[in-house]
């Protein structure tokens, strides 16, 4: 029989004109073009871009200091989504930079996007398989697929089986005969789901954004009611129509629409997520999101996958067990069954034990490698204490001829019902029989000497970090492609439950109900496919849990890119890494305890953050409103505002983001934090309410009666400052002193007066000023005892079996 030729040059450039190539489609969510305008043209946005280009066409700049959020918003959200965009397009199941093919009866190489369809594909060991393929001609070949089906054992490929794309051959060679190219194969179907642009289910995102929206929304008839407030203040539309007469109301609404708006939150809250993704990335974990940082504090399930994670992914010989009274020494037949040189996980494993020390003073005078189709190996000695024949493989099929066998076959179907890989050794006096034309032969009169127990070695970490997260209240599930019975071991030996039982993931039901029940009630599964992993992670998230999914393999990525926050090892697949928020560099647990604190952090000092923010923007609204509604001017500047801000907001926040904050996540942010921050807001309003109208009615100029607003809407803000970082330290006292002692300064330094145009009013209306912040200081200490209460505690799930 001839060998396969492959494709002739016709025929390869009949498939290219078809398409039939091996590329894959860029299609990695939006285009640079598409991604500025849908962050830049906002309401948002248009809101305060508009108002601070107003203020700038009017000539008054001083009062569009708040125009640099805008920029800072619009390019933060520009920055993150397009640094996903080019991670997401560099990523890549295939890793092989050229493909070897048999064309016109040549081997010839091109690049892996140049295959086409019905190409013969050369199979050599150490090399990946470019595009799914059926072996048509092959020698003794093994394809490792664990990366894209979680199976840790390469498998046998003979001719006529199917090769995915993304597998590696391990051992043997031949040629395959490609049946899928480009957008059809496995690996195209992989990369371009994983490339789907998503971004991170961050609970702080959501709800800014939701505030935001809503304020936008609102700001549009809010805005027309204060606009329409300050020209009857100014006498009336006919007269603020008047050239030039307009100027002073557009300043005064302008001033009451920014106020609205927490322009700084997005800004603070984005700072605080990149400085905690710094603080990360020291301590060996990289986050390629920046809300990332948040997700694992309020992850209440973390899926694994076994390899790799609870497991370091090597075999370690745990013992070795005799058979029979008197056995001959195996140790240099170990020693040299564990050289060989295609040696896998296994003989690796044996090695560590016995090496070149055992192998001398004796010389094999024939051996046979293992290979995954006959399943052993065995080597001869011709004298010495080790002479005969040594075969080490699994029992079932050394000892299957083998008289008064089965207690040892039990035995070893026992060891791997408890997690461990066991092999037998046996020894026979003849030699190794003559190969037959369908491989090896195994000698007659096998004996059996020993079992071997080999186990997979287990992360020196993952027991601690097991704990850890159940005392934290985070279920753990095992996701793995392995015997559900050797994943259950090895997760009871990292400190699961001791009852725990593996369950098949092949038996699991199609109806997603039951699916649902099944994976909220069990915690470890083997067997299961890359596309079951994707699957119960949406399940587990359809029951209300967020997920985390940590894993390095292909075979991870679609479960990764689903899960609420992906966690890749630094040493993964180049597939994984690309879809994962964060990345362990150091490929242990050790980092997420970190994680976890560092997200909490964040967490909670966005919520302070939020909390001083949406109080300013109630206040406010209700101050708009309330002035548009009585037709009374605005009694603020914008740069007055500035200022205030900065004192009670902008330069505090900053040190507040970066504060300790161990308090455990608990749902319910958005609600929360409008529970404080509607009546703190109304109160604060009320204040500043009651002292410019006290000072209006005494006729003081415009300037005395916005100092005096200036005083009063500082002083109570500055409560609220008080309150939320307690328990106090030098630290945050010594924030809010300095930001008293600033309010000092702007009213004592003439030059600050002049540029924010106030004027000192008389004492009596000051000391009005400070006695009314001082109650509404009072009310504000009762909401935040009346609403400073827990809502909603992390629950703590079912474990189950």
């Amino acid at each position: 029989m001839n060998p396969p030729t492959g494709l002739s040059d016709a025929e390869v450039r009949d498939r290219r004109a078809r398409g039939q190539v091996n590329r894959i489609p860029d299609d990695a969510g939006r285009s640079l073009a598409r991604i500025l305008v849908a962050n830049t043209f906002t309401v948002f946005n248009g809101v305060v871009g508009g108002s601070f280009v107003l203020l700038l066409v009017i000539g008054s700049w001083q009062d569009a200091l708040f125009g640099g959020f805008v920029i800072a918003n619009t390019l933060i959200g520009v920055v993150q989504e397009f640094h996903a965009k080019r991670v997401l397009s560099r990523l890549a199941v295939l890793t092989s930079p050229k493909a070897h093919v048999r064309r016109g009866g040549h081997d010839v190489e091109c690049a892996v996007s140049e295959v086409v369809q019905d190409d013969l594909l050369i199979l050599r060991a150490g090399e990946q398989v470019t595009a799914d393929a059926v072996v048509v001609e092959g020698d003794g070949i093994d394809v490792d697929e664990s990366l894209l089906t979680g199976e840790a054992e390469p498998v046998a490929a003979g001719v006529g089986r199917e090769l995915l794309s993304g597998s590696l051959v391990v051992a043997g060679s031949g040629l395959a005969r490609v049946i899928r190219v480009g957008p059809d194969s496995y690996a195209a179907r992989i990369t371009r789901e994983a490339r789907r642009f998503s971004l991170v289910n961050s609970e702080l995102r959501r709800s800014i954004d939701r505030v935001i929206r809503w304020i936008s929304i609102a700001l549009i008839p809010v805005a027309a009611v204060v606009l329409n407030g300050q020209v009857q203040a100014a006498g009336g539309w006919s007269a603020v129509l008047a050239p030039g007469a307009w100027r002073d109301a557009a300043i005064s609404s302008i001033a009451s629409v920014i106020a609205m708006v927490p322009a700084g939150l997005v800004f603070i809250t984005s700072v605080a997520l990149a400085v905690g993704a710094v603080r990360l990335s020291r301590s060996g974990v990289l986050v390629s999101e920046l809300a990332a940082v948040e997700g694992l504090a309020r992850v209440d399930v973390l899926c694994i996958d076994k390899t790799g994670t609870l497991t370091e992914g090597a075999m370690t010989l745990d013992r070795i067990d005799p058979i029979g009274a008197s056995a001959p020494d195996a140790r240099a037949a170990l020693a040299w069954l564990a050289a060989d040189p295609a040696a896998n996980a296994t003989s690796r494993a044996i090695g560590e034990r016995y090496g070149a020390a055992e192998r001398a003073g004796s010389t094999p005078v024939a051996t046979v490698p293992f290979s995954s189709v006959h399943k052993w190996s065995a080597v001869e000695f011709s004298t010495g204490v080790s002479g005969g024949t040594w075969v080490l493989g699994g029992a079932d099929v050394v000892l299957n001829d083998a008289p008064d066998s089965a207690d040892v076959r039990a035995r070893a179907a026992d060891q791997a019902a408890a997690g461990s890989r066991t092999l037998v050794l046996a020894h026979s006096a003849r030699p190794i029989p003559p190969a037959r034309a369908d491989g090896p032969r195994l000698p007659g009169g096998l004996r059996p000497v020993a079992l071997l127990i080999l186990g997979e070695r287990m992360r020196e970490d993952a027991a601690r970090i097991v704990r850890y997260f159940d005392d934290e209240g985070v279920q753990i599930c095992v996701l793995s492609g392995d015997d559900p019975r050797t994943v259950a071991a090895i997760a009871r030996a990292a400190g699961l439950p001791a009852d725990l039982d593996g369950v098949d993931a092949r038996t699991l039901p199609a109806d997603p109900s039951a699916l649902v029940r099944a994976v909220t009630t069990h915690r470890v599964f083997g067997r299961v496919t890359p596309e079951q992993k994707k699957t119960m992670v949406l399940a587990l998230q359809s029951a209300g849990h967020t997920v985390a999914m940590i894993g390095d393999g292909v075979n991870d990525t679609l479960a990764l890119k689903c899960a609420d926050l992906g966690i890749a090892m630094g040493s993964g697949s180049g597939a994984a890494r690309g879809v994962a928020r964060v990345i362990l560099l150091d490929d242990g647990f050790a980092g997420l305890p970190g994680v976890v604190a560092e997200g909490r952090r964040v967490i909670g000092n966005v919520e302070r953050l939020a909390r001083l923010f949406l109080t300013k923007t109630v206040f406010a609204i209700a101050l708009g409103l309330a002035f548009g509604a009585m037709l009374q001017p605005f009694p603020f500047l914008p740069r007055q505002l500035s200022v205030v801000d900065g004192l009670t907001i902008g330069l505090p926040s900053l040190v507040l983001a970066f504060l300790p904050n161990p308090t455990p996540y608990r749902r319910g942010f958005l609600r929360r934090t409008l529970r404080f921050c509607v009546p703190a807001g109304l109160i604060v309003a009320a204040a500043t309410l009651a002292v410019v109208t006290l000072a209006g009615g005494l006729g003081l100029t415009r300037a005395q009666v916005q100092t005096a607003a200036v005083i009063t809407l500082t002083l109570s803000g500055l409560w609220v400052l008080v309150i939320l970082p307690r328990p106090l330290t030098r630290l945050t006292g010594a924030v809010v002193a300095g930001a008293y002692l600033g309010l000092v300064v702007v009213l004592s330094v003439p030059l600050a007066r002049a540029f924010l145009l106030l004027e000192l009013p008389p004492v009596g209306i000051v000391a009005a000023a400070i006695v009314i912040s001082g109650a509404a200081s009072l009310l504000l200490e009762v909401v935040q005892r009346t609403t400073g209460r827990p809502m909603f505690f992390r629950p703590r799930y079912r474990s189950g079996r």
